[in-house]
């Protein structure tokens, strides 16, 4: 069993792969300042609750956007499970030639994605991650990656203009029933929602340009499934791209 952890600012998800299925997956709260034992435990129970013992995990591979936690889920993994993961960064092979005028600059999760999208979808490809912040990633027909875009999150955007405000409230995301808000609430689920569809929309039709015509679009995060059915431009729904990407990156480092 391979155990596959995408460690992000809001959530990690962890996926457990039998050969090359998926066979079970989880999010849990990214929380930096929990320790390995605090997040071993969590780890061990929900590995219990679907039957699985630590010796069942032969193999672990990780990426971290979260600095102070890739130590932490390091030492879990050796303590826990008694073997050394691989963490996508320098030195390791991804299969994919990065053409960002710094390679180290690109957050690790975003190239993972790239790689999965590519071998599931070919390319041309952008990916859309609605995670913390909402990323757009472009592969060119070739299978390298050229860079993208970024934005602030949908939740964060939301938190801005409660935070930096002085009389909007803190809300919850969600659709509204039309675009010209009749309150105060109502004009900032407008805004908030409308507001991204329209900004989604936009860069994808534009990166498309620059890619040449036409390519395959795929969202991904814990927030596309929120959005996504209002963006025209977005063809595939992949809830678990990262975690294929590592199942992925890993199987081109075995040896």
């Amino acid at each position: 069993m391979l155990l596959a952890i995408d460690i992000g600012n809001t959530s990690i998800a962890l996926g457990v792969f039998h050969q090359r299925k998926l066979f079970t997956h989880w999010k849990i709260h990214s929380q930096r300042e929990k320790t390995s034992d605090d997040y071993s435990v969590i780890l061990l129970s929900l590995l219990s609750r679907v039957g699985f013992e630590p010796e069942q995990i032969k193999s672990a591979i990780l990426c971290s956007v979260v600095p102070p936690l890739t130590p932490v889920f390091q030492q879990l993994i050796k303590k826990v499970f008694k073997i050394k993961a691989l963490v996508v960064g320098p030195g390791l092979k991804t299969g994919m030639p990065i053409l960002y005028e710094n390679p180290l600059e690109v957050g690790a999760d975003r190239i993972v994605a790239a790689v999965a999208a590519f071998s599931k979808f070919g390319g041309p490809a952008i990916i859309v991650d609605f995670g913390t912040a909402t990323t757009f990633d472009a592969v060119s027909a070739r299978g390298e990656y050229l860079g993208g875009a970024i934005a602030p999150g949908v939740q964060i955007a939301a938190e801005a203009l409660y935070l930096k405000t002085a009389k909007l409230p803190r809300i919850e995301i969600k659709k509204p029933r039309r675009i010209i808000g009749r309150s105060t609430v109502a004009s900032m689920h407008s805004g908030i929602y409308y507001g991204y569809i329209g900004l989604v929309s936009y860069l994808v039709e534009e990166m498309k340009k620059e890619l040449g015509g036409g390519a395959n679009v795929i969202a991904t995060g814990g927030l596309a499934n929120f959005i996504r059915d209002e963006i025209k431009s977005i063809e595939f729904y992949e809830p678990c791209l990262v975690l294929e990407g590592l199942r992925i990156i890993f199987e081109r480092n075995r040896k």
